[in-house]
């Protein structure tokens, strides 16, 4: 649990981060009411970040690995120039029905392609070379997935990995090493000795790893 002080610096960097737009903010709403695991949605503060980041950048073709609700997928959209496009894939075809009216329906729905299916195995075969991937899926295949997006992403593009604090288990050697925390503790240790990338992690929400391919 959380300190007082913890909750207190969050609230604070909220309100003096850009608000998220009405549309964002209803969807997160819907998705904390409706769904079983809502706060696995990005949320204000990441949203932010991964719109700035994508303005930063400036990519042209985005992979997300994880649409769950379609909160991320929706931010980083926003900060795309004409033209550019999310590909966004979801394994879990129970999610279909919440998720895609909310992406059709948006502002941004000319930006943003939700595909479900494996993008372990799909993504490779859109023949399409990416300037940016976020990875937010199964934690239990994260090294298989980077693999995948390492193998998509340009020389010089960047892929985001997210959850790779997890809640603070990586660091908790009392915790019972369930098999998302052996993938997460796997996929940060192979990405630490893979001398293809040079990534940093921040700590935000929880935990959200910038890794750029050389």
């Amino acid at each position: 649990m959380k300190d007082y002080c913890t909750l207190k610096i969050e609230e604070y960097i909220e309100r003096h981060t850009s608000p998220e737009p009405e549309y964002l903010y209803r969807l997160w709403r819907a998705t904390n009411i409706h769904m079983l695991h809502g706060r696995m949605a990005s949320g204000h503060l990441q949203g932010r970040l991964l719109k700035m980041l994508v303005q930063m950048l400036r990519p042209q073709n985005i992979l997300e690995v994880g649409t769950f609700s379609g909160y991320s997928a929706l931010c980083m959209a926003e900060g795309l120039e004409d033209g550019g496009m999310v590909y966004t894939f979801e394994i879990n075809d129970e999610q279909e029905d919440f998720t895609r009216p909310w992406l059709e329906q948006s502002p941004v729905a000319d930006k943003v392609k939700f595909i479900i299916g494996d993008a372990v195995t799909e993504a490779p075969k859109l023949g399409i070379t990416f300037d940016m991937a976020f990875i937010d899926g199964d934690k239990r295949t994260y090294k298989e997935t980077y693999e995948m997006a390492l193998s998509v992403v340009r020389k010089g593009g960047f892929i985001l990995a997210d959850n790779t604090l997890w809640d603070g288990h990586v660091v908790d050697p009392s915790y019972n090493r369930d098999p998302q925390t052996r993938g997460i503790e796997t996929f940060n240790d192979y990405l630490l000795q893979d001398a293809r990338v040079e990534q940093v992690i921040l700590p935000l929400r929880d935990g959200l790893t910038l890794i750029r391919k050389l």
